[in-house]
């Protein structure tokens, strides 16, 4: 199985009713044939498996697709817990384009983003 990049970019807000393809992560992560993450082949390859976050006005943040001891997965961009982006049921996420996932932003906030592109 190889790692496919996947590009987020966030879906509608107040502040950007049409969203805004200038806001998201692009991260890489096994998949298997349904655009599920395959946790087996993520441990395999847990150091590939990369997040850069990038956001309109602010410098990029790089760092690593986690899976946390809690069973959930996260970015994790330093040791420990405090700077962990978090997702909302991320393993039963397909991601295929045009499909959604919520993700806790840095502020507390959820946001919705719009998988954008899987190569």
């Amino acid at each position: 199985m190889s790692l496919k990049t996947i590009r987020l970019e966030l879906g509608r807000t107040p502040r950007w009713p049409d969203g805004n393809p200038d806001c998201g992560y692009e991260f890489k992560a096994p998949l298997d044939d349904t655009g599920h993450i395959n946790v087996e082949e993520w441990r395999a390859h847990r150091n590939a498996s990369t997040v850069r976050r990038f956001w309109q006005g602010e410098d990029d943040e790089n760092g690593h697709l986690i899976h946390t001891r809690h069973g959930t997965w996260a970015f994790s961009y330093a040791p420990g817990e405090e700077d962990d982006t978090p997702f909302f049921r991320f393993e039963s996420h397909a991601f295929v384009p045009g499909e959604y996932v919520t993700i806790t932003e840095h502020d507390g906030e959820p946001y919705t983003f719009r998988v954008a592109s899987v190569t």
